[in-house]
């Protein structure tokens, strides 16, 4: 494939103060740097696409010395004027709302697909509208997506389906996944919580939850999306709970094919 210029920016949220159960998913945009750049594998995509020739480093967030929403899409902001597309590396999944409003205020309201073992659509968790287990809630309560499809979920409670039914979420269960995702349309946003994947292809993780996608269900889903894609995030990969970087070097995996996806579709 030739080279095409650098239209995506990676960037980092290194932010855990949402997390719910361990903290330690800030660490994640440096882990997952370090396995993009090991020389243990190439840098190219299942394509044969040449990331570094599409794909620039745009720098890490980790000072919070303001409201961390407000601050994540500022951050956010600033990138897009650099880059025309990005990729986010949490931080935890609560960076989602903050980074899905900045990438909104560009490009209208967007339909999202999401990849968790997890709705994340809690009206509140722990007395927090703004957790990890909130930013979906967040989102189609501001109206920022038109349409949000779920793959992987495998821990909806009563609370969390009725919301999804109240915001008119489309949810395919883990049991229920078949391969195949429904009819799209752009602009599409992905969110990948690394712990889509069940727990044995990505230990380092926070929530270990059995019974979900392998790494190549993922990656094949992600390959399949042919809509214009204008941005994405990767997030909770916890390194301090990962086995010998074996899913640090999977998210690496994610974000490569992600990027060769946002090339793809645009």
């Amino acid at each position: 494939m030739s080279s095409s210029p650098k239209v995506i920016g990676f960037i980092g949220i290194a932010y855990d103060e949402k997390s719910s159960f361990l903290r330690g998913a800030a660490e994640a945009p440096a882990a997952i740097r370090r396995a993009y750049a090991s020389t243990s594998s190439n840098q190219c995509a299942e394509d044969g696409l040449y990331l570094p020739s599409v794909l620039s480093d745009g720098g890490d967030l980790s000072e919070f010395t303001v409201d961390p929403i407000d601050r994540i899409e500022a951050f956010v902001t600033q990138k897009l004027a650099e880059f025309p597309h990005l990729v986010t590396l949490g931080g935890d999944h609560s960076i989602s709302f903050p980074v899905v409003r900045a990438i909104a205020k560009k490009h209208g309201q967007l339909n999202i697909v999401h990849f968790d073992a997890h709705p994340d659509l809690y009206e509140e968790f722990e007395g927090d509208r703004f957790s990890h287990a909130c930013p979906f809630a967040r989102i189609m309560e501001a109206g920022l997506a038109k349409r949000l499809v779920q793959i992987g979920i495998r821990t909806a409670n009563a609370h969390q389906r009725a919301q999804a039914e109240r915001h008119g979420v489309e949810t395919i269960q883990a049991r229920d996944w078949s391969g195949r995702l429904p009819q799209l349309s752009g602009p599409l946003y992905i969110s990948v919580d690394i712990d889509v994947l069940d727990p044995a292809f990505a230990p380092g993780i926070s929530h270990h939850e059995p019974g979900g996608l392998s790494t190549r269900e993922l990656i094949s889903a992600i390959q399949s999306i042919s809509p214009t894609i204008v941005a994405a995030d990767l997030v909770e990969l916890n390194p301090r709970r990962d086995r010998d970087n074996v899913t640090a070097v999977c998210a690496a995996k994610i974000m490569r094919e992600l990027a060769a996806a946002i090339v793809r579709s645009n």
